[in-house]
């Protein structure tokens, strides 16, 4: 069946059209901008292995999927790149094909086919060995060996046959067979049939649940992409919103704050609550009240950011135990934007027991309406505190829970300790807390008792790299420690500090006895002691003793 006539006076039918459409004019199409991929689509989200296996689909001649189109003479607002490819904008008042379905698989065609070749590090510098016939990615520009050709090539008849015909330079016995290689390569991906579906004469309101429906399988979109879909006007676009409220708090270091994030905010912003239940509620909200709850949410967003950074001492949004406690946060002070000393105190109190007891390791729907309510009745003045966490812990969590990156009591431990204005235990400078907390390399987090001491010992990895084993520490004061039992660099560390020392060791939360059991080298003794103190340091501080 012929694909659908262009041009202004073109009559767009109302029933679905099928079409067999080879995938190298459907990859034309796109570039010509005859296709267009409309804004409301999520971003490329392919990985480079998935990319692989689509090419050697087509080349094998597997079934890859069909294509749906939306054939319309709406303006959408549309993107002028697609796999690092600019495309053309196509002529005011002509019915253009909107593609809903198959973005992954067309982009990787169009990015595999007519790559520019400027990048190195390209998902789209790929080649085939025409040996192995096999399809790879490489990380250079240079030139390679004649068996390998660069799929870009394919895009262009004229270069392609030039790199057929410089085969004939090779002192191989299989040059016909490399030749018949390349030959098929070429013609798979000039013949390969693709199913294509083009829809006409509907509405964006029509299309937006067929897109959500239809994109439901396979590489599954987020809440946030189907929120955009079924949210999307010309007036309003859900990501670019939520991208303009990240790019503001970007500016104080929480621009890396989840897009999932500020749209529970925007959720409950808009009179609904956390859950995704509350978020699909977003589609029956008009575009106005949508901007509304965006900048309720912005508003509120600063002021949390603000609280965090003043208040908490979280100086990025990576060091964040629970990015989920910057939802009910951002909540409370979009309700509550100048809170009193009374209510600043108990969000602070809810904060540290929040942390703690690890509440949000688990944050449920029944859990995140039953925090709505408690919320609002704080916000009523119903209620002096917010009651949202779990029970205490007890004290051998900083022994249980070892020391890593993604580890939430990990980040409430390095607050923690950034609050006592650590000193470096050898050279008694202060620590830079902000630099530790940028917690990009962790680079000022060492153990107290020596990782290679200990593994000689026969310790097991999760001992030695538990919370209480850890302290702030100078690149330059690890490395003269080294493999050094306590009991020998500890003797350096009390000359060093002299009438200092028990100042260093508190600002370091290590009690005397604790300091007393590692000169012993009992590391037992010493991960209970200072266990022991870190609890109790910090329920004090939580208003929880």
């Amino acid at each position: 069946m012929e694909r659908l006539k262009s041009g202004p006076t073109a009559i767009i039918p109302k029933d679905p059209q099928p079409s067999v459409d080879r995938i190298d004019d459907l990859a034309r199409r796109i570039i010509t901008g005859d296709i267009l991929l409309p804004k409301f689509q999520r971003d490329f989200v392919w990985e480079k292995h998935q990319i692989i296996k689509l090419l050697d689909s087509v080349y094998k001649n597997y079934p890859i999927g069909s294509v749906l189109l939306w054939q319309s003479r709406l303006e959408l607002r549309s993107e002028n790149k697609i796999a690092d490819l600019e495309i053309h904008l196509p002529k005011p008042d002509y019915p253009v094909n909107y593609l809903l379905d198959g973005q992954q698989r067309l982009s990787t065609i169009c990015g595999a086919m007519f790559w520019k070749g400027e990048n190195v590090d390209s998902y789209w510098n790929i080649i085939f060995d025409l040996r192995k016939q096999e399809f790879s990615h490489v990380t250079t520009l240079d030139d390679l060996p004649l068996h390998q050709m660069r799929l870009n090539r394919l895009g262009d008849a004229s270069s392609f046959y030039k790199h057929v015909a410089s085969l004939e330079t090779l002192v191989a016995k299989d040059i016909a067979a490399l030749k018949s290689t390349a030959d098929k390569l070429f013609n798979r991906f000039k013949d390969y049939k693709i199913a294509c579906v083009t829809l006409g004469d509907m509405s964006i309101d029509d299309v937006a649940p067929i897109f959500e429906r239809i994109n439901s399988t396979g590489t599954r979109l987020t809440i946030v992409d189907l929120m955009r879909a079924a949210t999307w006007s010309q007036d309003f676009d859900l990501v670019e919103t939520i991208d303009n409220i990240l790019a503001e708090l970007s500016i104080k270091d929480y621009g890396g704050i989840e897009k999932k994030t500020v749209l529970r905010n925007m959720s409950s912003a808009s009179g609904g609550g956390f859950s995704i239940e509350n978020i699909n509620n977003l589609r029956n909200k008009t575009i106005d009240e949508l901007k509304r709850a965006a900048i309720e949410t912005l508003e509120a967003s600063k002021k949390t950011v603000d609280y965090l950074k003043g208040q908490i001492k979280i100086p990025n949004d990576n060091v964040i135990p629970y990015l989920n406690q910057f939802v009910v946060l951002t909540e409370l002070f979009r309700q509550i934007p100048r809170p009193n000393s009374e209510q600043y105190k108990a969000m602070t109190i809810w904060f540290w027991r929040s942390s703690l007891s690890g509440y949000f390791a688990g944050w449920n729907t029944g859990m995140m309406n039953s925090d709505i309510s408690i919320l609002n009745e704080f916000v009523a003045g119903k209620e002096k505190e917010l009651n949202i966490y779990d029970a205490k812990p007890s004290n051998d969590i900083w022994i249980k829970r070892t020391f890593r990156s993604n580890n939430a009591h990990s980040k409430l431990f390095a607050i923690f300790l950034a609050y006592q204005h650590p000193i470096d235990l050898l050279t008694g400078q202060k620590i830079d807390t902000d630099k530790a907390l940028s917690w990009i390399n962790q680079k000022e987090f060492h153990h107290f008792f020596p990782q290679a001491f200990l593994k000689a010992k026969g310790c097991s990895v999760n001992k030695i790299n538990c919370l209480a084993n850890i302290i702030f520490l100078s690149s330059s004061s690890n490395k003269f420690i080294t493999d050094k039992s306590p009991s020998e660099y500890l003797l350096e560390i009390e000359k060093a500090a002299g009438s200092n020392l028990q100042e260093w060791l508190d600002s370091n939360i290590i009690p005397n006895d604790a300091f007393l059991a590692a000169k012993a080298n009992d590391f037992e003794g010493f991960l209970t002691i200072r266990s022991n103190a870190i609890n109790n340091k910090i329920l004090g501080h939580a208003d929880w003793l």
